[in-house]
C-alpha cells in the first residue's frame, strides 16, 4: 500500500521547473488527493507537502510571469493600460 504512494511521488519531485503551469496543477492536486486519502505514512506526508510547497512556488512565479507578460503586451504608446481581467463578468 505505501510502496504505491511512494513510487508516485517521485514525479514530483524536482521537475516543478520543467512543468507547464497546467501540469504542475495537476500535480498539486493529485498530492492533495493522495494526502488527503489517509493513506500515505507521516514521513510520505511530509514529503508530499514539501512537494506540493514547491509546486506551488513554481505555479506563483509562472503566474508572476504571465502577469508581466500581459502588461507588457497592454501598454500602448508608454501607457499602461490596465484592466480588472474579471471585468467581463458584469457584476459590478
Amino acid at each position: 500500500m505505501t510502496g504505491k504512494a511512494k513510487s508516485k511521488s517521485k514525479s514530483t519531485n524536482s521537475a516543478a521547473d520543467d512543468l507547464d503551469f497546467e501540469q504542475a496543477m495537476t500535480q498539486l492536486e493529485d498530492l492533495v488527493e493522495r494526502m488527503e486519502s489517509g493513506e500515505l505514512s507521516l514521513e510520505e506526508s511530509l514529503k508530499a507537502f514539501e512537494d506540493g510547497v514547491k509546486l506551488t512556488r513554481e505555479c506563483q512565479a509562472k503566474l508572476a510571469t504571465a502577469e508581466q507578460r500581459v502588461q507588457l503586451l497592454m501598454e500602448e504608446q508608454g501607457e499602461l493600460i490596465t484592466s480588472d481581467l474579471d471585468a467581463d463578468d458584469g457584476g459590478e
